[in-house]
């Protein structure tokens, strides 16, 4: 890996952060707040939230296994996916590594922050040939895309792969696990401490069943977290989300049984969707979606819309010609799914 220093965008290297009326005072106790001009009244909600939700990582902390230094919180996985373009991509210089097919917003970041962004094809099981993504790379490659389990194809993409990737690549790899509560492969954010390039990212949005507080998460080196720390926004994440995701994390039980009716109902799902008539192709998957090619995707889609069933059309994507994604829903969700296909006429 090149020094941090050299990765990082010149102007964000000698940027002097915003200081924050809640950071200043850091290290000491206090109970009276007389610097933000807030309204004294209507507590709690009238006071700041604190910038660097030091009480939710250290308990993000102990459910993930990671230090809280190395946490960064911020409006859903899309803020950090930005942040990565923000701090270290020179606009109209560099260009950033990604797998083809997988997540739009790396993509769609990449456009916003004019940043080139190259794609590398998977193969027929939906995997990577490490060498192959570093063939893509040059001296301005600054990030490495890698979605694992992926969007849309729901595979985990080889661990070897993966390290071969991180240890072959000077510059950051990003691995997106946004799905790897539903996969028996062990998370790469366990790796953390062997790779100082690695980033991983997660979400509150999938397994936690909590889409609707926008509470995405990094995992890298301090270092790394610091300079995320230092361009974000003074007070990214609301107290009302930092509340709800405390509350969540008391409930792991609840989480860790909803994730067992999910990965059971999937099973059968799958099995069932093989026996449609409009059914070519079921594809494994260590998600709570999973890809599957059928006669006429669009006619489909076009026709559970009718029924009132939305899933997800991925026929434009590469590699996805005529696919569906349907995630999983609760077994009433699913049978009404599966009973409106048996009933489809080409």
């Amino acid at each position: 890996m090149k020094p941090l220093q050299q990765l990082i965008r010149p102007n964000i290297l000698a940027l002097a952060p915003y200081s924050s009326a809640r950071n200043e005072y850091a290290g000491h106790e206090a109970h009276v707040f007389l610097d933000a001009n807030e309204n004294p009244y209507g507590a709690p909600m009238n006071r700041y939230p604190d910038p660097l939700q030091r009480e939710l990582k250290e308990r993000i902390a102990q459910t993930k296994d990671v230090p809280a230094d190395g946490i960064f919180l911020g409006n859903g996985s899309d803020e950090a996916i930005d942040l990565l373009y923000r701090c270290f991509c020179q606009p109209g210089i560099d260009n950033v590594v990604a797998i083809e097919p997988t997540y739009g917003m790396y993509r769609v970041c990449a456009d916003i922050n004019d940043v080139e962004y190259r794609t590398v094809l998977l193969d027929e099981q939906f995997q990577i040939k490490a060498e192959e993504l570093l063939d893509a790379c040059d001296e301005h490659t600054k990030l490495i895309w890698i979605c694992s389990p992926n969007n849309p194809t729901g595979n985990s993409i080889q661990r070897d792969e993966m390290l071969k990737v991180i240890d072959g690549f000077d510059g950051l790899v990003v691995v997106d696990e946004a799905y790897s509560d539903f996969a028996r492969q062990q998370p790469l954010r366990m790796e953390l401490a062997k790779h100082p390039n690695l980033v991983v990212l997660n979400t509150m949005s999938k397994a936690w069943a909590s889409a609707a507080i926008r509470l995405g998460m990094a995992f890298a080196s301090p270092d790394i977290i610091d300079v995320f720390n230092k361009v974000k926004y003074p007070y990214n994440v609301n107290l009302l989300t930092q509340q709800q995701a405390m509350k969540i994390l008391d409930a792991k039980a609840d989480v860790e049984r909803q994730l067992q009716l999910i990965m059971q109902q999937r099973s059968q799902v799958m099995t069932a969707f093989r026996q449609l008539p409009i059914c070519q192709q079921v594809y494994p998957t260590d998600a709570n979606f999973f890809l599957a090619r059928v006669t006429d995707a669009q006619a489909i889609y076009n026709y559970l819309v009718k029924c009132g069933i939305i899933v997800r059309n991925r026929t434009r994507v590469q590699l996805c010609h005529n696919c569906l994604r349907i995630t999983i829903g609760t077994r009433s969700e699913n049978d009404e799914l599966l009973g409106a296909l048996r009933q489809y006429k080409n």
